[in-house]
């Protein structure tokens, strides 16, 4: 390994703070886009419900609501996992596949089947099988793995 690359080097230490500090810059402008996607999900909801008929979403309008809210929740997801990758320095492949999952059934809700080439459908259902697997596998490993730490503290 290159002299300049080893344990506590000063090019090393300086590399890890920039990258923390990047990784922080990236937390706050993450939360900024968060809160402004909530202020326009309240404002687009506000709008709906007072344009007549009052009280009354139309089919298009509940689709570009619900759009916004999973846009929400997949802001929400990947701030999360940045706080985690601050915080233990690694990434949560549960989370990630949480956050793929929120955003294909976002582009699920908001899709208009008809405009869509011939089996595009079937893609998007193997795409949602495959993540759907992938975080059953994650979890179920992580269920077993809390199993065997149980079992080796009896």
């Amino acid at each position: 390994m290159p002299r300049h690359y080893r344990r506590g080097s000063p090019l090393l230490a300086y590399l890890e703070k920039f990258e923390h500090m990047i990784t922080r810059a990236l937390l706050v402008m993450m939360a900024v886009v968060v809160l402004l996607a909530t202020v326009e999900l309240a404002y687009l909801l506000v709008k709906d419900v007072l344009t007549p008929p009052l009280f009354l979403l139309e089919l298009d309008e509940l689709l570009e609501l619900f759009g916004v809210f999973l846009l929400v929740l997949i802001g929400i997801e990947l701030l999360h996992t940045m706080k985690i990758y601050i915080v233990e320095q690694a990434i949560h492949l549960e989370a990630i596949l949480l956050v793929a999952l929120i955003a294909i059934a976002r582009k699920i809700i908001t899709l208009e089947p008809k405009d869509l080439p011939e089996g595009a459908l079937l893609g998007i259902g193997v795409v949602v099988l495959s993540l759907t697997l992938g975080y059953y596998l994650v979890r179920r490993s992580r269920w077993e793995n809390r199993d065997l730490d149980s079992k080796h503290k009896e």
